[in-house]
């Protein structure tokens, strides 16, 4: 028998519970998988409270690593014994497990050097830090950037990206821990959101111009000074709602705060076209392989940890990745 968390009502993290399933063969399409190391994300809790809403009971989490044990009629460049990872959406829910079937279509396999627990920790964040340095604005060396949650692990990837492309990267934290992590992974300057108020800090550190692009991964509570941080014309890109769900607003505002541009981009849609996600995924394992941009694992847990990791996920206790090991 296999273990998973699974959930059968909506609600805090202790909806979820460790049960014991049977995972039986794959069919078409299809492999079944061993888990080595279960990604942990802030997108798992809008699953589990219903801010995506999918039919009950059902498994947890949408990125893991591991090897193939079976694979089922008509599935090709995959095999038993391969060491592969993979990320989604509905597709890839339960994740938070021992064993299971995973459609065949989002896996990748792990290149040489890249160990289970670092692809876990990597490949959802890796891939989001992919098509945001390389698809969402054309960048040029010395544009300026804001990055919220710059100690978060997909604030850690982008920061260490954007310096490899040259430019000047100010991140927001909200503790002094956290702001000696993010700029030892490439924030040129911090701003702790606890007392400091970020858009005056973003003009006084940028002469008063504003920055280029703001990724945004907070939502309601920053939204405004988001926009206030930008530069004329500048882009606002929304990754997240970790503070909840902007408000409906005006889009004259965009106009009034100097014709700003704003979007709200969703991995699955850069990761569809799999030539697409090759390409994305080549580049960003290829830096982590060469030691580019390192991946902080910060947090380990076991399956039966699950409400303990959610808990420390929506308390904003973790910094970097955090992991199932199993």
């Amino acid at each position: 028998m296999a273990q998973a968390i699974r959930f059968h009502s909506t609600g805090g993290p202790e909806v979820l519970q460790l049960e014991q399933v049977e995972v039986g063969d794959p069919g078409p399409g299809e492999v079944r998988m061993r888990h080595v190391a279960v990604g942990l994300n802030f997108a798992d809790t809008y699953f589990r409270n219903g801010t995506y809403p999918v039919p009950l009971p059902a498994g947890m989490g949408v990125e893991a690593a591991g090897v193939i044990q079976a694979v089922g009629p008509g599935v090709t460049g995959f095999a038993p014994g391969d060491r592969v990872t993979y990320t989604g959406f509905i597709n890839t829910l339960g994740a938070y497990s021992t064993e299971r079937i995973v459609p065949a279509a989002p896996l990748i396999k792990l290149p040489e050097g890249i160990a289970f627990e670092t692809a876990a920790a990597m490949t959802m964040r890796g891939l989001t830090s992919a098509y945001l340095m390389r698809r969402i604005y054309p960048f040029q060396e010395g544009d300026s950037i804001l990055l919220h949650a710059a100690a978060g692990g997909v604030g850690l990837i982008v920061s260490q990206w954007a310096k490899l492309l040259g430019l000047t990267v100010i991140g927001t934290v909200s503790t002094e821990e956290k702001a000696a992590i993010a700029r030892a992974h490439g924030c040129d300057h911090t701003i702790n959101y606890s007392h400091e108020d970020v858009a005056t800090r973003v003009r006084e550190l940028t002469g008063g111009v504003g920055v280029s692009v703001v990724f945004d991964s907070v939502g309601r509570t920053t939204f405004m000074s988001s926009l206030d941080s930008l530069k004329r014309r500048g882009l606002l890109v929304c990754v997240g709602t970790a503070s909840g769900t902007i408000p409906p607003f005006d889009p004259q505002l965009l106009a009034m705060k100097g014709s700003l541009f704003m979007t709200r981009p969703a991995l699955a849609d850069y990761i569809a076209d799999p030539a697409e996600k090759a390409a994305l995924g080549e580049e960003i394992f290829g830096h982590v392989a060469a030691g580019r941009i390192r991946i902080e694992i910060n947090q380990h847990y076991a399956l039966r940890d699950a409400v303990r990791a959610h808990q420390d996920l929506e308390s904003r206790k973790t910094t970097g990745s955090s992991i199932f090991v199993i």
